[in-house]
């Protein structure tokens, strides 16, 4: 079957490989018109993946395209098949396991954007929450940041953050920064990225939000 013609708005696609709370909250932001810009597809790359159900049951589209036993090469090649099927013109990371190649991010014709646990340029990388924990800092957050070919290394677009209370444990302080940044701050980035889109005006340059 024939996928529909594109509308005029932007279409975006949301990346993740696990239980897909993120794109919950901005799925929720989609679907309630929050965001001009229409949601083409969800994708993910681990079969079982709740961010599967989460999408399936909310409407959208999804597509497993696995990894697993796949070359880098060969597992982007597939994912761009499926992206320009559904007409995809920017990617939103919500808990992608996968470093995308400096290939893919330099052919991306449209903006990639990630999310990630910690307050950058500090923490960056794997296990970001349980890096803050134990240097004791008194303030954690979340940033949402364009993706470049380093880790963690892009323009940061919308940054939040929380008091650390110093009784949560590594555990509790990662549902925190979840729970009381991510879901909040990255809806409010794709709305950034959106009105600076439609201005024209320059994407990159930092704001910052403490919700």
């Amino acid at each position: 079957m024939p996928h529909p013609e594109p509308s005029p708005l932007p279409r975006f696609a949301i990346l993740g490989s696990g239980r897909g709370s993120n794109a919950v909250a901005l799925m929720a932001e989609f679907r309630r018109g929050a965001l001009p810009a229409e949601l083409a597809v969800v994708v993910a790359n681990v079969k079982g993946a709740a961010i599967l159900e989460h999408a399936s049951r909310a409407g959208y589209a999804t597509a497993l395209i696995e990894s697993a036993g796949r070359s880098r090469l060969a597992h982007e090649e597939l994912c761009l098949m499926c992206l320009r099927e559904h007409h995809v013109e920017h990617l939103l990371l919500a808990g992608y396991m996968r470093i995308l190649s400096p290939e893919f991010i330099a052919g991306w014709p449209g903006v990639i954007l990630n999310i990630h646990p910690a307050l950058l340029p500090d923490f960056r990388g794997r296990d970001a929450v349980a890096q803050q924990w134990q240097a004791g800092v008194r303030v954690a957050g979340a940033t949402v940041h364009f993706v470049d070919a380093g880790v963690d290394t892009g323009p940061p677009l919308l940054c939040g953050s929380i008091a650390v209370r110093g009784d949560e444990g590594e555990a509790g302080l990662a549902e925190r920064i979840r729970s009381e940044v991510e879901h909040v701050i990255y809806p409010r980035a794709v709305r950034l990225l959106l009105e600076r889109l439609a201005r024209g005006g320059p994407l990159h340059g930092q704001d910052r939000s403490s919700p």
